[in-house]
Order: C-alpha cells, then sequence, then structure tokens
C-alpha cells in the first residue's frame, strides 16, 4: 500500500473541494495517483449526480458579471437543491468563476464544454456534485454586448440583471446600474411595446374587456376604453415606460436621456425559480 502523506491529501482537497477522508480514500484507492484519485471522485460524483437527477433543484446563486472594457454582460444560474449550500461561500464563489469563464463562450452548449482547470464546466458539475452531494446544475445562461453594459446582482445572489446602453459616456455606469435595479425590482416583461407579443397583448385586451363588461360599461366604447388600459399595461410591464423607482416623476427612458442621447437597448433578467 502506497503511503499517503497529508501534503499529498492537502493538495487533493485544493483541487477538488473534497473533504479531507474522501480526498485520503481516493488516495489511497489510486494507490497515491493524484490524476486518478481525481477520476475516483468524479466517479463518485456521477453516482451522486444519478441518484439525484430528479432532484429539485431550486435554490443557488446567480451570477452577473460584465468584462473590463463594459462591453459583454453574462448572468449565470447554478442552482443546487438547498438554500443552506446556496448560501455557502465556496458555492457561491464557484458560481462566480463560472461566470468569469461564461463571458468568453457564445452560448450554454460551449459554456458547458468550456476548461475548468483542466475539465470541462460540466464535469466540474458533476465533480461537486459528489463534494457537495446535492444536484447541481447550470440553469441560465444569459449574455449581451453593446456600447455599455451594466450588472446588478440583488443582496443573496438571488436575481441578477444586465442592461445595455446605446453609448458609453459620462455617467453610463451609474445610469446603466440604476436601470439594472430596476429590473431586478420591477421585473418587467419586455424592454418596449414592441418586445411584447401580439398573443400576450391581446389576452391583455380581452381580460379589460370583460372587466368592463362586468362593470357595466356599453359594448360600444369598450375598445377605447381598453386601449387605455392596454396603455396602462404598457407603461408598467416595460422597462423603459416603467416610472423610474428613485424618481417616480419620470420614467426609465426619461432618466436615462439625464446623460445624454442614450437610450436604453436590452436588457436581461433571471431570478431563481
Amino acid at each position: 500500500m502506497a503511503k499517503i502523506t497529508a501534503a499529498e491529501v492537502n493538495k487533493l482537497r485544493k483541487s477538488t473541494g473534497a473533504g479531507m477522508m474522501d480526498c485520503k480514500n481516493a488516495l489511497v484507492e489510486a494507490e497515491g495517483d493524484f490524476d486518478k484519485a481525481i477520476e475516483i471522485l468524479r466517479k463518485k460524483g456521477q453516482k451522486v449526480a444519478a441518484k439525484r437527477a430528479d432532484r429539485d433543484s431550486s435554490e443557488g446563486a446567480v451570477i452577473a458579471k460584465v468584462n473590463d472594457d463594459k462591453t459583454q454582460g453574462v448572468i449565470i444560474s447554478l442552482n443546487c437543491e438547498t438554500d443552506f449550500v446556496a448560501k455557502n461561500d465556496n458555492f457561491v464563489a464557484l458560481a462566480k468563476q463560472f461566470a468569469t469563464i461564461a463571458l468568453n463562450c457564445d452560448s450554454k452548449e460551449d459554456f458547458l464544454n468550456a476548461d475548468f482547470g483542466g475539465m470541462t464546466v460540466a464535469e466540474k458539475l458533476i465533480e461537486q456534485t459528489g463534494v457537495i452531494g446535492e444536484k447541481l446544475e447550470i440553469q441560465a445562461f444569459e449574455k449581451v454586448s453593446g456600447p455599455f453594459v451594466g450588472s446588478y446582482i440583488h443582496a443573496g445572489n438571488k436575481i441578477a440583471t444586465l442592461t445595455v446602453l446605446s453609448a458609453n459616456v459620462e455617467g453610463a455606469e451609474v445610469v446603466a446600474k440604476d436601470v439594472a435595479m430596476q429590473a431586478a425590482a420591477m421585473n418587467p416583461i419586455a424592454l418596449d411595446e414592441g418586445g411584447i407579443d401580439a398573443s400576450i397583448i391581446e389576452k391583455e385586451i380581452e381580460i379589460a374587456k370583460d372587466q368592463l363588461r362586468q362593470e357595466g360599461k356599453p359594448e360600444a366604447m369598450l375598445d377605447k376604453i381598453a386601449q387605455g388600459k392596454i396603455k396602462r399595461f404598457f407603461k408598467d410591464n416595460t422597462l423603459v415606460n416603467q416610472l423610474f423607482i428613485k424618481d417616480s416623476k419620470q420614467t426609465v427612458a426619461q432618466y436615462v436621456k439625464t446623460i445624454g442621447d442614450v437610450t436604453v437597448t436590452d436588457f436581461r433578467r433571471v431570478a431563481l425559480s
């Protein structure tokens, strides 16, 4: 039997995040072969992942990351089973590492196949499933790009948002973050009216008409009144038309204009379901 030193156990622990005894046992089984020990731990993760495949992974950490020149941003959601794990510092640190890698990927598929210290992100998820003992998965991958990208992560890493401005001007960083906070708090369904599916608008018009009929309004007036209600729906549910939460005397679009001829061109919002 190969003699396993504390230094070797500690090295494997730092590399994988697995517990001391798991690392020692893996090294013993691998007869001191470091790479083989990693493979043993990974197989353990595969077994745990298979057993927990049908578990609900509705907890986790949602992380937004923007590149250094503020032209690209990404949101990833690293999901787990319990809030206890989601709040663990090592789990959050792993989610942030994943977000940094995701910045250089164009899709969720690219991201899962990206390198993470000699293994793919997908393989790292399996490895950490064995370490943590819970189902882990990437549920969300959202990426944006533009002249200026801002971000916001709500306390507790439950919601993250990205916003894109049409120009990189003085004050863009503050405004982009404010608008990202708006999107986090008010949960708009679209950027503007043009981003709302026609079927949703039709459904809202029918709901409005039904309410008006119940109130006894004449049938001839329903279309006109319903259109007024739809305008209110747009104001409440589209980002640029919402009243700005820090100053309800202006809309988000009007607030953005305070730094120049600038508009919000895109946004993303991811929340734990």
